[in-house]
């Protein structure tokens, strides 16, 4: 159990500044001036905003099977330095998280290291192979009581077999995450189906393979009676048809990646392959809607696909290298880039989007809580004012494939509490247990 501790000078959702007293790992009490007993910790937060510790849904933490690109521990070392307190790691490890063994070994090395709350996400087919279910209710059943599941980085793509997903998920209350992507239309593609990818010789990736599936999936859905989660939208058309979905009162939600929020296919001029990505950066249009759609609500929330690679995996030809990207330490600045400093979005809606929409999604009932008495502890504390350029090999992640190296960017997270106990403080990520 964690000792007191004593947060001073901190501005809750940006509004006035405040002390925040903690004990055995709950909000005791919030005022100003507040005093403790001798025995209290105290964390200066020297007029930071606090907000409820961030929570994300989609992140690749590769173990067990790639610990030479990331860890559980590292990957929670980055997490906790980019303000969050849970995340979810994705189930394409290897082997491939499709039953107890896998997803209990997880959320108990989780446990372990103990910077962030680790919940390993359960394939949707064995293997990821599309062919059969996974034993979800025995996961769901294990140590993990997993929560999510998702076959991302491949979508579930035979409808019969997602139709099933779907009804088996609705009787265990659990989310299916969909990796919407028609396989059939992406065969061989590489880049965004547009200007830059055939001017550049690059096959294209249509928007249509995502759109699709986010339609066949909402009305399966709809059908089924049960809730269907979209994985890292990336078009102005995915947009369109979760409004319409919505509106026919479709239990339906989705994510957005901090790099389909800044970046677009105009990167892929220099033929580098830390700009390859699943799915493809777009273009402006599809940026400037996904923007939109996330202050409106249309798209729920913010989650980072936070994929590392080892070099040899990027430092390649641009077709033969991995997808995927760093995120979890430069998610909050990318969101403060985007939508804070264009007026998209005020500090409560950041909390909404990176903290309290994303647990209640996966039902978290100990995360993205409010900042108030009786509540855990879960907390990230941002320096708004500060900018800082980013450097990919001094991460905290064991790879270094970050787009935003070199790019300065603004909003730092000086500290991190988790149910009362600092996981970074200015940047020092205490060492795990």
């Amino acid at each position: 159990m964690s000792g007191d501790l004593l947060i001073r000078n901190v501005r809750p959702y940006g509004g006035d500044a405040v002390d925040i007293l903690v004990r055995e790992g709950d909000i005791a009490e919030i005022g100003a001036d507040l005093t403790a007993g001798t025995d209290v910790d105290v964390l200066d937060g020297a007029g930071a905003i606090v907000l409820p510790g961030f929570v994300d849904m989609h992140t690749h933490l590769r173990e067990p099977g790639r610990e030479d690109t990331e860890t559980i521990e590292t990957g929670s070392a980055a997490a906790a330095l980019g303000g969050y307190t849970a995340v979810f790691a994705m189930a394409n490890t290897d082997p491939v998280a499709d039953s107890p063994v896998i997803t209990d070994y997880v959320w108990r090395r989780g446990q372990e290291v103990g910077l962030v709350d680790v919940h390993p996400v359960g394939a949707i087919t064995v293997g990821l192979e599309g062919k059969q279910l996974a034993e979800m209710g025995a996961m769901a059943a294990g140590a993990a009581r997993v929560r999510m599941f998702s076959d991302d980085g491949k979508c579930v793509d035979d409808p019969l077999l997602m139709r099933r997903a779907l009804e088996y998920a609705k009787g265990l209350d659990v989310l299916i995450a969909q990796h919407a992507e028609e396989p059939r239309l992406t065969k061989g593609a590489i880049a965004h189906e547009g200007a830059t990818a055939a001017r550049l010789g690059l096959s294209g990736w249509p928007r249509a393979a995502e759109e699709s599936i986010v339609a066949r999936d909402a009305l399966l859905a709809r059908d089924a009676g049960t809730r269907v989660h979209i994985c890292h939208a990336s078009t102005e058309g995915t947009v369109e048809l979760l409004k319409w979905a919505r509106g026919q009162g479709i239990s339906i939600t989705a994510e957005v990646t901090p790099h389909h929020l800044l970046l677009d296919d105009s990167r892929l001029e220099t033929y580098d392959a830390v700009n390859k990505v699943n799915p493809p950066l777009r273009e402006g249009r599809d940026k400037v809607a996904l923007r939109q759609a996330l202050a409106d609500g249309i798209i729920d929330c913010v989650a980072t696909d936070h994929a590392p690679h080892a070099a040899q995996e990027k430092c390649c030809e641009f077709a033969n290298a991995r997808p995927g990207m760093l995120g979890l330490q430069t998610a909050l600045s990318i969101v403060i880039e985007t939508m804070v400093k264009p007026g998209l979005l005020d500090w409560r809606g950041v909390a909404a989007v990176m903290s309290e929409r994303p647990a209640q999604i996966t039902g978290l009932s100990d995360h993205g809580r409010p900042i108030t008495a009786g509540e855990p502890a879960n907390l990230a504390l941002v320096d708004p004012d500060t900018e800082w350029t980013v450097q990919s090999e001094a991460l905290a992640s064991l790879s270094a494939n970050s787009p935003f190296d070199g790019l300065t960017l603004p909003g730092t997270v000086i500290a991190t509490v988790l149910r009362g106990e600092i996981t970074n403080n200015g940047g020092k990520v205490r060492s795990a247990q």
